[in-house]
């Protein structure tokens, strides 16, 4: 092997373990963030209005603690202190409190109660299977991209196998041997069952969220052996290693607006008010009845963008070394 394509190696392995670094840190970071303002929620008691950051897996309280020592702000603490909100954690099967960052304000509770007054699902059943399978998505990108680095083909397959029978063991082990996926379809009916009093169709909600996950499962699985087929079969097949993580930040941001979607045209009768089914806002500001909102890219998403940037310079480089004979 030459001293150039030995740099061009060395070149495509740093900026994709950069990536992988950074791709793995993403995963628990604030991706977006979502902010409601309105004149009952004054700026000494909410100063970034009712704030929440969005996460790969799950949605988490962006308030500010600065307002927990107004008397607004605490009258609301109490408030929130008296109503469980608590969820289940899918691998011990024990309650946890995802409040997270206010040290009492949980705005991710306020936002719930303004999204109940108008008909809407409580923010938690959003993504419901997405959430929960996200780390072994991450796992699975991140195997990808460790063959990825492996000029060499048999080095790669060999990599890939044992890097994707670890993550399914892992997956199987997690949502089945130790119950995760029966504690997160009970935490999913319990969110519901908060909001609504149909109890035979949150049942069935459930039900559905088992069986997709199943299907999820076994898809992830078939994808696997997709890729170690490719990857043995065609030649080229070895830049989708990177390409599908460099991805992420356009998938993200179309599973959000996805869900958005859904949330704001599946609006229930029970609601306070009646809104008619609208697109809630994906980037930037808008307006639903008095309230302004903002929806914005949050410092995780610019760390997905970074990974992104890395691969691509990753994969030209790659195609260019395939081109030549000088990688397989």
């Amino acid at each position: 092997m030459s001293v150039q394509a030995n740099k061009q190696n060395l070149i495509v392995g740093g900026l994709t373990f950069v990536a992988l670094v950074v791709m793995i840190a993403a995963y628990f970071a604030p991706i977006w963030w979502v902010s409601l303002t309105a004149p009952n929620y004054p700026k000494d008691a909410f100063p970034d209005g009712i704030r929440i950051h969005f996460h790969f897996d799950g949605v988490y309280n962006g308030c500010s603690a600065a307002g927990k020592g107004t008397r607004m702000g605490n009258e609301i603490i109490q408030k929130d202190l008296s109503h469980e909100d608590e969820r289940y954690n899918p691998i011990t099967d024990q309650k946890k409190d995802l409040n997270k960052g206010a040290e009492g304000l949980d705005c991710v509770h306020e936002m719930n109660t303004i999204n109940h007054y108008v008909g809407m699902f409580p923010i938690s059943t959003g993504a419901p299977v997405e959430k929960p399978l996200a780390k072994f998505f991450f796992g699975f990108f991140a195997v990808m991209l460790a063959g990825f680095m492996a000029p060499q083909r048999r080095t790669r397959l060999i990599v890939l196998s044992a890097g994707f029978a670890a993550v399914a063991a892992w997956m199987l082990v997690n949502q089945y041997a130790l119950g995760a996926l029966n504690a997160h379809v009970e935490s999913y009916t319990h969110d519901a069952a908060a909001f609504f009093n149909e109890p035979e169709k949150i049942k069935a909600w459930g039900e559905n969220v088992r069986t997709v996950t199943h299907v999820v499962i076994a898809g992830l699985i078939v994808a696997m052996l997709i890729v170690i087929a490719g990857v043995a079969k065609v030649r080229s097949f070895s830049l989708l290693l990177a390409l599908a993580p460099a991805l992420l930040p356009v998938f993200f941001v179309i599973t959000y607006a996805g869900w958005l979607w859904f949330f704001g045209h599946n609006m229930h009768p029970w609601g306070a008010f009646t809104v008619k089914p609208f697109m809630p806002t994906v980037f930037g500001e808008g307006k639903v009845a008095q309230f302004s909102t903002y929806s914005y890219p949050y410092w995780g998403y610019a760390m997905l963008l970074l990974v992104s940037a890395c691969l691509a310079l990753a994969i030209l480089i790659r195609r260019k070394q395939v081109r030549e004979g000088s990688a397989e």
